[in-house]
């Protein structure tokens, strides 16, 4: 399966301090603006410390224009002046200067990356290391689509070049042009060898033979989530916690927002119809989909997910009404080519007759996609409400006076805020498993079984983790339909 390559603005990691012979005005302007969006990233803002300071300086997040074009990377272009650096920097998207050219911002908030180790890829076959490497692997990798992030990896002690490089690419998109480019990447005419992030990450474990808490251990340190030094988000929770300390028990709280991890993605759950989200905040994905036809009336759910379950971490949203001969499966990335002929491989048949397996066309996918964020919204707003009255109800402990406390011995279940409840309790099960129906599979004739790994238990919850920037003048976050920062 090839993939359409489509060139994008990436932006910058490093930027060599080399000449540029034939370089236009425009060109060069460019590569200023994505050095300096790279410095106000998501994925590099909150763990720069001296970037943070800047940024949190002046309370509406202004940063000098002249401090910026100081910076190392930046001083080919320092020499231009100050005003050709802010007219550069007004073309940025993501960035804004302030009318006189001496200051410059970002548009939104500061959020926390979100499904970086999903949209990283691993390639190999680079060669020894010259001076304009960087450069010229920015530049092939944009070929596919824009980048977060080209780190060229280095041996511990010495830093010599590996050979080899993670990407982080700012879509699921654009990791599929790579995977999936139809002829396959090459380097000085050489053939790469390249895969997911996850994918080389599960090789290494293999390799060395790790299991349980090594391998997690392991997997940390290649995905990154172990990131060590400066971050802003565990100090401003760190703020938070110690200012609640100091507040009284019985003052009131404002109730939280609740939060769905989509496809790399965090959505807002609003409390219309029991949990919804805004179709224009959950993101595009093309390739993390798949259709089967020709099943046997009755397909098992479990034959499916038994099934997947040895390929992929997560289980997959399954959509099946009962005595149709297809059905949907919707996975948590953008699958390669290695993923989709393992399914084709490993699930030949279904309820006893030979399926297909193919990539829904881009409505289906889409129509999917926003049924699958709409039904893990649902669970994950009845889990969080769940957890919230069981908090409410239990601070009816507080006096200890009695039995009377809990509610009495005869209604401890109203003591609890009906957490015992029948089916406030299912619900909570099935918002930590990622069943779709509590209680079993649905019945009747057009039951469907359905189950979302995105959400569960795990979902963001505003000042609880992840704090936003505590500014009175602090913006309103732009919701991009189909990246994640």
């Amino acid at each position: 399966m090839s993939a359409a390559v489509e060139v994008k603005p990436a932006v910058d990691v490093k930027m060599e301090e080399t000449t540029h012979t034939g370089e236009d005005e425009e060109a060069k302007k460019l590569r200023a603006v994505r050095q300096v969006e790279f410095y106000f990233a998501d994925s590099n803002l909150p763990f720069d410390k001296f970037m943070w300071t800047l940024h949190t300086a002046n309370p509406e997040h202004w940063v000098p224009v002249k401090t910026v074009a100081s910076f190392k990377r930046m001083r080919e272009f320092q020499v231009l002046g100050e005003e050709w650096v802010a007219d550069a920097l007004r073309k940025s998207e993501e960035l804004e200067v302030d009318e006189a050219g001496a200051n410059v911002r970002r548009r939104t908030e500061v959020q926390p990356p979100k499904g970086q180790f999903e949209r990283s890829i691993y390639a190999k076959g680079f060669g020894a290391e010259e001076p304009t490497l960087q450069k010229r692997l920015e530049e092939f990798f944009n070929q596919y689509g824009k980048t977060n992030a080209v780190r060229m990896r280095r041996v511990d002690g010495t830093k010599e070049f590996k050979g080899s490089v993670f990407v982080e690419f700012a879509d699921f998109k654009s990791v599929g042009a790579f995977l999936n480019a139809d002829p396959k990447p090459t380097w000085d005419g050489k053939e790469l060898l390249i895969m997911s992030k996850e994918a080389y990450c599960d090789m290494k474990i293999k390799e060395k033979g790790l299991t349980g808490k090594a391998a997690d251990l392991r997997k940390r340190d290649i995905a990154g989530s172990g990131r060590k030094g400066f971050n802003a988000f565990k100090e401003m929770a760190e703020q938070e916690k110690g200012s609640k300390k100091g507040k009284g028990k019985d003052e009131p709280k404002g109730k939280p927002e609740v939060y769905l991890e989509f496809l790399g993605n965090r959505i807002l759950v609003h409390e219309e119809d029991g949990g919804s989200v805004k179709p224009e905040d959950v993101p595009v994905v093309k390739g993390a989909s798949l259709k089967f036809e020709g099943a046997g009336e009755d397909v098992s759910f479990d034959e499916i997910k038994g099934t997947l379950k040895e390929r992929f971490a997560r289980a997959p949203f399954v959509k099946y009404t009962k005595g149709e001969s297809s059905g949907l499966v919707g996975f948590d990335k953008v699958l390669t080519e290695d993923d989709i002929a393992y399914v084709r491989e490993n699930l030949k048949t279904l309820s006893g007759k030979e399926v297909t397996w193919n990539v829904p066309d881009e409505e289906t996918e889409r129509a999917f996609q926003l049924e699958r964020a709409a039904s893990a919204a649902k669970r994950v707003l009845s889990f969080a409400q769940n957890r919230d009255s069981r908090s409410g109800g239990r601070g009816g402990r507080g006096g200890r006076g009695g039995r009377g406390g809990r509610g009495g011995r005869g209604g401890r279940g109203g003591g609890r805020g009906g957490a015992r409840n029948g089916g406030d309790r299912n619900a909570e099960k099935a918002a930590a498993s990622g069943d779709a129906a509590a209680g079993g599979e649905q019945t009747g004739e057009k039951r469907k079984r359905a189950v979302e790994p995105d959400g569960g238990p795990n979902v963001g919850i505003r000042g609880q983790g992840v704090p936003l920037i505590g500014s009175a003048s602090t913006k309103k976050v732009k919701t991009e339909g189909d990246a994640a920062s």
